[in-house]
Order: structure tokens, then C-alpha cells, then sequence
């Protein structure tokens, strides 16, 4: 299997600004997060690890080039079950190297640089290199972030959808396939405005502010919550709501203590499918909530003001953009105008 990594200079630097829509010009070459890939053609056989990758893909027509998938935390979005039934899934969580090979790829698409990075629990991007199948990590998780500060890494400026419209761009690029890219942004772009547009119309007061818990690795350890620069932190930028978290990190521990002091207008659940950690399930998050001395005390809590959301949708995915609709719709029934 030939290597598609390459010394030759950069013929197309894709920072976010390609016009799609046309047929792609190979041999085809991008700098991805501090590499450089070169494609004679579109990729035949890919293996998918993480599912924002294997989402992007089905929205872009690719799923006969999939052979493989792997990291998931919810459903697959309904409009592709069949299609994702018939795909071999790998592992719900981190594939093996050796899995992932087996497919015999001539690409491997990467959500998370801890699965395929500097230190991937799966493999680095040279132990792919070496023999022969290249690997593309989303732009989402290196524009702008450290992945080597914090479990989750650290980002060093607010989340942006451009940095997942990118993804979307070169992937499109990358599988020739720039007219379901362009239809797609068009899409997201959309929506996104029309959520923005919704929750402007709201007028919250000054000072509303949210938590957002993904997961804690026991019930009573400080749980996982949303940075100031992430996924959740971009949402609440947008929709004129103050993140209770100060940390930089995308993925913070903070106890429940300091928490609770911050006292959150709203609190948002993550509910996903995954069972790494106790508090993965969203029923566990509630009961917590509902009878922890310390979390019962929150207004939030009080008063029922809790939204549930998509695991997912608080990573850089297509589902971001569908979230902000949820968080919108939500907060307009929380009747906390002016």
C-alpha cells in the first residue's frame, strides 16, 4: 500500500476558504494538522475513528468507500441507520491498531488526536505512516489547541464553526465529492444563522449562565464540565450566555462545590449511548443531581431548568449546529426574558 504522505511542496492550502463545486484536480495535496498528505485519487477503503468523521462522510455520499468504524457515542443520525448497519463497527470506543489495518485502508479519518496523534492510544500518525496508510485528523481538534495541556487538551481561542466547515471542505476535496460539500455547508451555515437569529429574539437577562456536564468518571468525583473555549463555550457565546467554568481546558475537572457556588441559570446533561464512566448515562446524571446535598441546592436543579443534549453535539460535529437549535428552542421556554 503506497504512502500518501509527501515532502513535494503544498499545491492546495485549505485554511477554510475553497470554493467547492467542482471536480477535484488530482494529484491532490493539503497540510493537515502539522502533516502533509498527498492523494492520486480519491481513497477506495477507509476506516472512520471517531463518529463525526463517519457522519461527515455519509452526509458527503461516502459510505460504499467505508470499511470500517469505530468510537461512537450516540445513534448514528436516523437518515443513515440502514447504511451504518451494514458497515462493520470496529469498537465502540478506541479500535486496535491492528483492527484498523485489517481493513487494509488507504486512508484512516481521525476525530481525536488521542486516538491517532502524537501519543494515540490507537496508534501515531508515523506508526500509520510506516506502513503506508495515511491518516487525516480533523481540523477541529489542532486549529488553535494544545492536545499535550489538559486530558481533553487546551484550546487557545474560542471554538469556531470554521474549523468544522474546513473538515468539511477538505474531506469534500479529498473524495471528490465538492457538490454534497457545498450542499452541505449551505446547510449548516443556514441553520446556524437561523438558531443565532432565535436566540437573540429572547432578550435573556444579563448574567444568565449555564453548566455543561459530560461525564465523571465515578458518581461522586468531580465531574467533566465545559471549558471557556470549546464546543459548549462557542454555543453559549453565540446564544448570549455566560459559561460558570473559567478554566481553559476543554474538558475540565471541577468538584461540585465551587460548582454549586457559581449557582447556573440552566444546567445541560449530556446523554449518549457510550459506557466508559458511570455518569455517561444520563438517568445516573439526574439521579445525582436530584439527591447529591450539594448539587439539589443549585437552582437549576430547584427549578427544573435542565436540557438535555447529544453527547456528540458538544464536540466540534455537524451535530453543534443542530444543538444550538435544541439550546434555543429550550431556553425559550424557560420564561427567563426580560
Amino acid at each position: 500500500m503506497k504512502p500518501f504522505f509527501s515532502s513535494l511542496t503544498l499545491i492546495a492550502s485549505l485554511a477554510g476558504s475553497t470554493a467547492l463545486g467542482a471536480e477535484t484536480d488530482y494529484p491532490l495535496t493539503i497540510d493537515n494538522c502539522g502533516h502533509t498528505l498527498s492523494f492520486d485519487a480519491a481513497p477506495q477503503t477507509t476506516v472512520t475513528i471517531g463518529q463525526s468523521t463517519t457522519e461527515i462522510l455519509y452526509l458527503l455520499g461516502q459510505q460504499d468507500r467505508i470499511a470500517g468504524t469505530s468510537v461512537w457515542f450516540s445513534p448514528v443520525l436516523p437518515e443513515f441507520k440502514e447504511t451504518n448497519d451494514a458497515i462493520e463497527r470496529l469498537a465502540d470506543n478506541d479500535p486496535s491498531f491492528e483492527s484498523v489495518l485489517g481493513k487494509r485502508p488507504d486512508l484512516v479519518t481521525v476525530m481525536y488526536e488521542w486516538h491517532v496523534g502524537p501519543e494515540g492510544m490507537v496508534g501515531t500518525r508515523d506508526s500509520f505512516h510506516e506502513v503506508g496508510v495515511p491518516s487525516y485528523v480533523m481540523p477541529t481538534d489542532c486549529a488553535a489547541k494544545d492536545n499535550s495541556v489538559g486530558a481533553d487538551g487546551t484550546r487557545s481561542e474560542l471554538f469556531t464553526t470554521q474549523q468544522l466547515y474546513t473538515s468539511i471542505e477538505e474531506l469534500a476535496l479529498i473524495y471528490n465529492a465538492q457538490d454534497a460539500g457545498a450542499a452541505l455547508l449551505a446547510d449548516l451555515q443556514s441553520r446556524e444563522a437561523k438558531a443565532v437569529e432565535k436566540a437573540n429574539s429572547l432578550n435573556l437577562p444579563q448574567g444568565t449562565s449555564a453548566l455543561f456536564w459530560f461525564s465523571s468518571s465515578e458518581m461522586a468525583a468531580d465531574p467533566y464540565v465545559a471549558g471557556q473555549q470549546g464546543v459548549p463555550a462557542f454555543m453559549m457565546d453565540k446564544l448570549g450566555v455566560e459559561n460558570v467554568v473559567t478554566s481553559a481546558e476543554e474538558w475540565p475537572l471541577v468538584g461540585w462545590e465551587t460548582l454549586a457556588k457559581s449557582d447556573p441559570t440552566f444546567i445541560v446533561l449530556a446523554k449518549m449511548d457510550r459506557r466508559r464512566f458511570p455518569a455517561d448515562d444520563i438517568e445516573k446524571k439526574r439521579t445525582f443531581l436530584m439527591n447529591d446535598p450539594v448539587a439539589r441546592e443549585m437552582t437549576a436543579v430547584k427549578e427544573g431548568r435542565i436540557i438535555t443534549m447529544d453527547a456528540h453535539a458538544m464536540d466540534p460535529t455537524v451535530r453543534a449546529i443542530y444543538a444550538l437549535e435544541t439550546m434555543a428552542d429550550a431556553l425559550s421556554g424557560f420564561d427567563l426574558a426580560k
